[in-house]
């Protein structure tokens, strides 16, 4: 019989619910993964008592009493017989549980961002290296079929180079975290490494690391840090890339994720889940793309992963502290009113 992963997924907020519910559709369609074991702080949670987010995951009814349950990390971790370990957990501990568990012999998917500084992110390099366990971030655009095509655009260089690209992330404010955690600036960073790094590793993973970062951010919500984020990227080919990023777009807007990149010979443009292609010298098209969002095609591609024994090339630590030294750089921007800053 072939190996079937024994997973726990520790955390089921917002994402962890997200992160639930594709588990449960893996083992529908016979993948080879079974979820055991689940932990939170919160046992209301295994009682079905959810806080909605701002996007349409985790919305499910769910029987908890085919789970092993727990609340506290540590007996799970010591108790379970696992493979791997799934965190969508507060960023402020990602560092903290990736090292026990890696350290535990056990691979780990760990949520994005990785960390809130790089220190903790070689921390956790080094117990992936010295205990020969897999680490992968849940950076779901780099799986995303409509950002995926604009990176094979770019690597490709069909439509020639990048003149100007423009990223926009935002919607309404996080107020359903456990304790609030997503709003207070120690925990999660503010929306600039929480929802604003998604494109910062879009910047990274398109483009590689820039240069120098000129970044202007407002605080509305007293603690929470930067809310609202729009960032010049510097490279030495003089490409004009910008990022904007805004939670506190509240009422009816809901929430938007949108590109527009322009090359040399055409421009591609993802808004409203669509990916537009427009080439200089034709009609636009609409490209044929895989069906399945970011959150189940990484989850699949970890699990494949572990089970050839090969290594994650598409979403790697490295790269991902990275992106992690582009935020830092573009918060030393913010605190000194968008003044140039090198990234490290």
């Amino acid at each position: 019989m072939d190996k079937i992963l024994k997973v726990g997924l520790i955390g089921i907020g917002f994402m962890g619910r997200g992160h639930l519910d594709n588990y449960i559709r893996l083992e529908q369609e016979g993948f080879p993964v079974k979820l055991v074991a689940i932990c939170d702080i919160d046992p209301d949670k295994f009682e079905g008592k959810f806080i909605k987010g701002n996007l349409d995951v985790g919305n499910n009814k769910y029987d908890f009493s085919k789970y092993n349950l727990y609340t506290d990390i540590d007996e799970m971790l010591e108790k379970e017989d696992l493979d791997y370990i799934d965190t969508p957990l507060p960023t402020y501990i990602h560092a903290e549980v990736a090292v026990k568990a890696l350290n535990k012999g056990l691979h780990v998917l760990c949520e994005k961002p990785m960390a809130l500084t790089s220190e903790h992110c070689q921390n956790m390099i080094d117990a992936s290296n010295k205990n020969n366990r897999l680490l992968m971030m849940g950076h779901c655009l780099r799986f995303w079929p409509g950002y995926e095509y604009l990176k094979e655009t770019v690597d490709s260089k069909r439509y020639g180079n990048v003149v100007s690209g423009y990223f926009f992330r935002g919607g309404s404010t996080p107020k359903w975290s456990y304790e609030n955690w997503l709003l207070k600036d120690e925990k999660a960073g503010g929306a600039l490494f929480d929802q604003h790094i998604h494109d910062v590793d879009m910047i990274n993973w398109l483009f590689g690391k820039p240069e120098a970062v000129s970044t202007i951010g407002k605080s509305v919500i007293p603690g929470s840090g930067y809310d609202a984020v729009s960032t010049n990227y510097i490279y030495p080919d003089g490409k004009v890339i910008n990022t904007q990023d805004d939670w506190t777009i509240n009422g009816e807007f809901g929430f938007e994720m949108t590109y527009r990149v322009n090359f040399e010979k055409g421009c591609i443009i993802f808004k409203g889940g669509k990916t537009i292609d427009y080439p200089h010298d034709g009609a636009k098209f609409e490209p044929e793309l895989p069906k399945e969002d970011g959150y189940y095609r990484e989850i699949k591609y970890f699990i494949n992963s572990i089970l050839n024994n090969t290594p994650v090339t598409v979403n790697t630590p490295e790269s991902n502290k990275a992106t992690i030294e582009i935020a830092e750089a573009e918060k030393i921007s913010a605190d000194n009113k968008g003044a140039i800053t090198l990234v490290k």
